[in-house]
């Protein structure tokens, strides 16, 4: 499945601006600020079917596969060879993988291989929101000179750098990036 070009709906962003859905700026700032998003959280977000992920163990029970939801585990190989799903692991749509029978991961590196389906098919509203509210300040906020005065007369225009982020963008972020093994 090939990632959607943004991660809200040109429709929507258009209300917001007052502007058709087709205008060629507020198209470029909705493709930019989802480009932003997905760069933030290291993943497409959509829906991903068949991702296979090298994994390194960790000597515990539990593994976290590194994006959620996770929607399938199709197949599991532990140094080649090939994992039966109910006898020697288990998986949950938060994206863990338990290693079953009082067993633990190897303690070493590159030693899993995991195919797995995940990500969204609808894409949740908090990231929505967050990629609609940097796309409207994106249009909204001009690059260039940010500041300068001659004479008397000054003039002010937006800098890129004046395009920050909301607590609400960190946050969406921090609840979809990639997970490393330090998060279990």
């Amino acid at each position: 499945m090939v990632a959607a070009e943004f991660l809200a709906e040109p429709d929507e962003l258009a209300v917001w601006l007052g502007k058709p859905a087709d205008d060629p700026k507020l198209l470029a700032a909705l493709r930019a600020a989802t480009r932003r998003f997905r760069g933030a959280v290291g993943h497409d977000v959509d829906l991903l079917e068949g991702d296979e992920v090298t994994l390194d163990g960790n000597g515990r029970e539990t593994l976290l596969l590194p994006v959620w939801p996770t929607i399938a585990v199709t197949s599991v190989r532990l140094d080649g060879e090939e994992l039966v799903e109910g006898t020697d692991f288990s998986w949950s749509d938060a994206g863990l993988l338990r290693r079953l029978g009082y067993q633990v991961w190897p303690n070493r590196l590159r030693c899993l291989v995991a195919t797995y389906s995940h990500g969204w098919a609808m894409i949740p509203e908090d990231i929505a929101e967050v990629v609609l509210d940097q796309a409207r300040t994106m249009f909204a906020v001009p690059a260039g000179v940010q500041s300068k005065a001659v004479g008397g007369q000054s003039v002010t225009f937006g800098a890129t750098a004046a395009v920050g982020v909301s607590s609400q963008w960190t946050a969406a972020v921090n609840r979809h990036k990639i997970r490393t093994s330090g998060d279990v």
